[in-house]
């Protein structure tokens, strides 16, 4: 599927409405949540969700999130960041028999529902009309995977998920750009302890 023309679709459709729908946004940092909420927030009001207990160690989690913070209080200061409690056994349990799978494996499916699966639940709890989450944005994340999760989602709480590809159009690219722009730290493993293992394994050789 397009999820890119799928997107523009529906934003074009909020656009003719003249109405601007709620928006919980799932995010893992700052330079991922950039170019989306350059691209999202002509459209939605927006809330950010950051629930990530994938994050290892808790320094790393806790500089990301700061990261977070200080871009949206410089790109637009009215809107809200959520943190949920930071309870990493939530992510061992999650991938429990999976933690010798490598990268883009069934440990990292199974990362992204857990986490997605929280954030459509609060959406729902809290009368969101929307969610989605900034991970698309990376090229090393499988879009396909994300927007079944989410459709998935949508089902189970029968609230409306945002699909979308924000890797397409140069979205990463842009990303690049913003986070040169708003001098934010860019993270080099995508956070859990599985990959930052296999990246200092892959500076090592």
């Amino acid at each position: 599927m397009n999820y890119q023309k799928k997107l523009e679709e529906m934003l074009q459709s909020i656009k003719n409405s003249n109405k601007r729908p709620s928006l919980l946004l799932h995010a893992c940092c700052g330079p991922c949540s950039s170019y989306v909420l350059e691209y999202l927030s002509n459209y939605f009001d927006i809330t950010i969700y950051y629930y990530n207990p994938n994050i290892y160690p808790i320094e790393e989690y806790t500089r990301r999130k700061e990261e977070l913070k200080t871009f949206v209080n410089k790109f637009n200061n009215k809107i809200k960041v959520i943190e949920e409690l930071y309870n990493p056994d939530d992510y061992y349990k999650n991938i429990k028999g999976l933690e010798r799978l490598g990268e883009k494996s069934k440990r990292c499916y199974k990362c992204y529902e857990f986490r997605l699966d929280k954030t459509a639940k609060y959406a729902k709890e809290n009368n969101y009309d929307y969610f989605t989450t900034t991970l698309s944005i990376s090229p090393y994340k499988n879009a396909d995977w994300l927007n079944e999760i989410g459709k998935n989602m949508e089902e189970k709480y029968n609230i409306d998920y945002l699909f979308a590809d924000f890797k397409k159009k140069n979205g990463y690219k842009r990303s690049l750009e913003l986070s040169k722009e708003y001098k934010l730290y860019r993270q080099d493993y995508c956070g859990c302890v599985y990959s930052k293992q296999m990246r200092e394994a892959i500076i090592n050789v």
